[in-house]
């Protein structure tokens, strides 16, 4: 098939499975992109996240994290909620709202290359969903999908920035799209305004150390001080420079039932984590992100007054 028909056909699927945006690039090398990370690795930014300093040249260079791929099919799922917990509740991070995503990416994805193999070619491919050394958002900006924008997240314009991203590289030939070079921002600073910890520069990095998402999902040690002043009734990640964002205040829900809150989660209380037993926490957070980090960890997170 066409290069460019195939990849109009496979962009046209991935809209039906329920993806919010589909773009195409191919694998290289992503040149200015590494020094970039280089820096941010350099002045200690990833905290105690190790996995990003590994397999440095695979994070670089898809090549040589797929051997024969030769096109990179990027895809965009919604996950911002029909409806929030109220601001006494201890607050969860939107994206852990629902179902992992990780689960429900993975099937759309294997979704979207059944019908690759089906109706296009019988194409080999690989899966990624934050799952695998590969730079996602910057691939759907060469893609065509949107901007970085100075919250340091992927900005699709009209969409906003609550999206799960994930990507097939795939060993076939497929048109790509012309890489988004504009950047949208414009003077606006209300993301970084919004920041309760100060984690974000006007150089687009994002000081790991310092953002309660980081600190209350990633991090295992002992809070920091400033923790206990900045998180409020947060207790698992942090949606403030999202929440600023002038593209995210006239978004749709998603409509995907998997990442719809259910209403244990938007009842939450800091006390009812407390009293938490391990039973407890595995029956409630057993398909969702928050089971990772344990229920111990979710306690440390509570702020008791």
């Amino acid at each position: 098939m066409d290069a460019a028909v195939a990849a109009a056909s496979i962009k046209q699927e991935a809209l039906r499975l329920g993806f919010a945006s589909c773009g195409i690039c191919r694998p290289e090398f992503v040149g200015d992109q590494a020094n970039y990370l280089k820096q941010w690795l350099e002045k200690g930014f990833q905290g105690s996240m190790d996995f990003m300093s590994r397999n440095l040249e695979k994070r670089t260079d898809p090549r040589l994290l797929a051997p024969g791929v030769r096109s990179i099919v990027m895809v965009a799922l919604n996950y911002f909620p029909p409806r929030h917990q109220p601001p006494k509740a201890a607050q969860i991070a939107y994206y852990a709202y629902g179902k992992d995503y990780h689960l429900v990416m993975k099937e759309k994805l294997r979704l979207l290359l059944d019908y690759i193999r089906e109706k296009i070619a019988p194409a080999k491919g690989k899966m990624v969903c934050d799952t695998a050394p590969f730079l996602e958002k910057y691939h759907a900006v060469k893609a065509g999908m949107g901007w970085i924008g100075k919250n340091t997240q992927l900005i699709i314009p009209g969409k906003g920035s609550y999206f799960f991203l994930g990507a097939l590289l795939l060993d076939i030939p497929l048109e790509q799209e012309k890489a988004q070079t504009t950047n949208r921002c414009g003077d606006c600073n209300r993301c970084i305004e919004a920041c309760p910890t100060r984690a974000l520069s006007p150089q687009r990095q994002l000081n790991a150390t310092r953002c309660l998402s980081y600190l209350t999902i990633e991090y295992q040690g002992e809070l920091p001080d400033f923790y206990r002043e900045t998180a409020g009734n947060r207790v698992y990640g942090c949606d403030a420079c999202t929440q600023a964002c002038p593209w995210n205040q006239q978004i749709k829900p998603t409509e995907i039932e998997a990442f719809h809150p259910s209403e244990q989660i938007l009842n939450l209380t800091p006390d009812a984590i407390v009293a938490m037993t391990e039973p407890e926490f595995d029956a409630r957070f057993h398909e969702s992100a928050i089971h990772r980090i344990g229920l111990k960890q979710l306690k440390r997170n509570v702020i008791i007054e």
